[in-house]
């Protein structure tokens, strides 16, 4: 049976962790499919850390784009993160409404299958109005995308300082 699940929040909020034991609790073999382009040492180390944490248990995915070319059909998946991804689809297109609507059309496909999505997200917009324009026109796009996969899952957790906090 399909099932979405979103855990967002802010910045070291535990999001990740708290997708990877619930990943476990619900599958002895999950998948981590990670969106990450690595731009530079310090992401590749941030990434390395990822990695570490994480045992032979779990398969594990690179994808930056196109999910929906993997099948997951019975599996639990975790995709680490939107944020990532939405950003490999921005920096592709240079437009917020082409990405958006890229970005969904790809969810859609992707969660087609019979399969439990955990997806991880960070809540970015939550801080000040940045001076910056593509930094705003980032987060629009981060928020809007948020709200179609909150709208499409069936749980939403937000992480707060590390604890979980049902809101769907």
């Amino acid at each position: 049976m399909r099932r979405i699940i979103l855990i967002t929040g802010g910045q070291r909020a535990g999001k990740s962790q708290y997708a990877e034991r619930l990943a476990l609790s619900l599958s002895p073999n999950p998948v981590y499919v990670a969106t990450a382009h690595v731009w530079d040492e310090e992401f590749r180390q941030r990434v390395a850390r990822h990695q570490e944490r994480r045992g032979p248990e779990w398969e594990n995915i690179e994808e930056e784009q196109q999910l929906s070319r993997h099948r997951l059909a019975g599996r639990v998946a975790v995709v680490d993160c939107i944020t990532l991804w939405c950003t490999n689809f921005f920096f592709a297109l240079q437009d917020v409404a082409q990405s958006l609507e890229a970005l969904k059309r790809e969810f859609d496909r992707f969660t087609q299958q019979d399969a439990t999505f955990i997806f991880v997200s960070n809540e970015i917009g939550w801080g000040g109005v940045s001076e910056n324009a593509v930094q705003r026109q980032f987060t629009d796009l981060q928020g809007w995308m948020n709200q179609y996969v909150a709208q499409h899952a069936d749980e939403v957790v937000l992480m707060v300082s590390g604890i979980p906090v049902k809101i769907k």
